[in-house]
């Protein structure tokens, strides 16, 4: 099936600074003919806050002869691995002069017999324009399966740091002044933000897709422990790739805190990256998708007016364009957002119809209901106090895993091309 055009455009525009080149890499590894590739991670990119119009001075960090050393934490496991870059928001080419990739030992150290350089065309370093994302030379590397991995990035000339995503609840590592990439440890600040790396791929002769997971803080992981994986989507990954029954498949955390369906909030809607986000994810052939709750709590200002038939519009076109590809979709209910001030009773109507509508349209493929998963039987609009954060919109770490746990692992055992319509 062709692939539309998106941000996945390849640049490689080498720069041809002697400093900047290197051999290639005994690591390269070409994938066998016919080997597919899968995500393990990702994450969804946003563009870093512009500079205030009252201020003559640009204060977004910028990046330069520094090396930042991202953790992230795999579902699937393989023999192969590449990264994916990303220049998208950026005004500026983004030189990246070193990678290497290596599971994590602890804190900022790697396991040495791990590490890997990672080459762009056979060459160590690579210069991405503004809009675009890159895909790495496939690196032998054994991946193991709900591990840590972390992915070092000299960055050697300035770079604003406007292609993050913001809520990474995960600690990284940036250095001082220098190439630290093939290092084993170095002294470092820390930062929760991923910077410039969208996704991690793997090849993996038994696995069978994909599953991402579109949504908001929720599904992002907001109020859960930081450096602890404990987001829903994480939950589900253990149970799938722990349970010893179920086929091997990736899951892909595509949460944007702040995000909607219809409207820009933090970072682009849903309908504007779902392509991005979803659709050209490697191996993809299930979505999970759990988002609303902020065009629903955005709509009480009256020069944001949302009904819940224009949520419901915006949740039937991802059906609609998920199914185009031949992906299964599942729709995922809303979960409680009450009691807060700003949730009135008519918000709480939007929510309810928008449920309603989920569970009984069969638009979606299955239905999962997060919101009977997490809800006080005895207030149906509030979380069961074990489940809330405490901010009553967002689910503790016990609420996490009770979303993850009420996903039905049999919603993944058929691609859609195998299910009777």
């Amino acid at each position: 099936m062709r692939r539309p055009r998106s941000v996945f455009t390849l640049l490689w525009a080498i720069t041809g600074s002697g400093a900047l080149a290197c051999a290639r890499s005994s690591s390269l590894a070409p994938a066998p003919a016919g080997a597919r590739w899968f995500a393990t991670w990702a994450a969804s990119q946003l563009e870093g806050p512009p500079r205030p119009t009252t201020d003559s001075v640009d204060r977004r960090p910028t990046y330069a002869n520094r090396t930042i050393r991202q953790i992230v934490h795999t579902s699937i496991g393989g023999d192969r691995v590449r990264i994916r870059l990303s220049n998208e928001y950026g005004d500026r080419p983004l030189v990246i002069g070193a990678a290497h990739v290596a599971v994590r030992d602890s804190g900022a150290s790697i396991l040495p017999s791990t590490d890997r350089a990672v080459t762009f065309g056979g060459r160590g370093s690579i210069v991405i324009g503004p809009g675009a994302t890159v895909v790495s030379d496939p690196v032998a590397l054994r991946v193991p399966v709900l591990a840590d991995l972390a992915v070092s990035l000299y960055v050697a000339d300035t770079a604003r740091a406007t292609t993050r995503h913001a809520l990474a609840l995960q600690t990284n590592y940036l250095s001082r002044d220098g190439d630290f990439t093939a290092s084993r440890s170095f002294a470092a600040d820390t930062i929760r933000t991923w910077l410039f790396l969208s996704g991690v791929d793997v090849t993996n002769a038994s696995a069978t897709g994909v599953i991402v997971a579109i949504g908001n803080s929720i599904t992002d992981g907001a109020a859960s422990t930081p450096s602890t994986n404990r987001r829903w989507p994480n939950v589900l990954a253990e149970r799938l790739l722990r349970s010893g029954t179920e086929p091997p498949k990736g899951v892909i955390d595509a949460g944007i805190s702040g995000n909607r369906v219809l409207s820009p909030g933090t970072g682009p809607s849903a309908l504007a990256r779902f392509d991005r986000d979803v659709l050209m994810q490697p191996g993809v052939t299930h979505v999970i998708v759990l988002e609303g709750i902020n065009d629903i709590g955005r709509s009480a200002n009256p020069r944001e007016p949302v009904s819940a038939d224009d949520i419901i519009f915006g949740l039937r076109q991802m059906a609609e364009r998920a199914h185009d590809r031949g992906l299964l979709i599942y729709g995922a209910t809303l979960t409680p957002a009450s009691p807060r001030p700003s949730f009135t009773e008519e918000l709480e109507a939007k929510r309810q119809a928008i449920n309603t509508w989920i569970r009984t349209s069969s638009v979606f493929d299955a239905v999962i209901d997060l919101d009977a998963a997490t809800r006080d039987p005895a207030a149906p609009t509030r979380f069961l106090s074990a489940y809330d954060s405490g901010d009553h919109l967002h689910p503790s770490d016990a609420g996490h895993r009770a979303m993850g746990e009420a996903v039905d692992l049999a919603l993944f055992r058929h691609a859609r091309m195998a299910v009777t319509p």
